[in-house]
């Protein structure tokens, strides 16, 4: 989890997530949407694919980012957010 607060304007945290296939997108996808919704009652907004590689899942102050690994590499949303604190790293 990346902390954005004083950073972005547009969110204040990002979770980024790397999946190994596309079905494992969609699950985590899925399963973000209804925990979320399931426990703190609010329905995300959803853009991207599992084909494309990655899903976002935006809740307006979370933003959830599914990646597929090459695309992950790719983007670097760590290095490009590097001002952000990193609150939880998970490998």
């Amino acid at each position: 989890m990346l902390d954005l607060q004083k950073i972005a304007s547009f969110t204040d945290y990002f979770v980024i997530c790397t999946a190994t296939s596309d079905r494992m997108l969609d699950a985590l996808a899925d399963a973000v949407l209804e925990k979320v919704r399931e426990t703190h009652h609010h329905k995300g907004r959803v853009e991207g694919s599992p084909q494309d590689g990655w899903v976002v899942v935006d809740y307006g102050s979370i933003v959830v980012h599914l990646f597929a690994a090459d695309l992950r590499n790719y983007y670097r949303l760590e290095d490009l957010w590097h001002e952000g604190k990193v609150l939880l790293h998970v490998q």
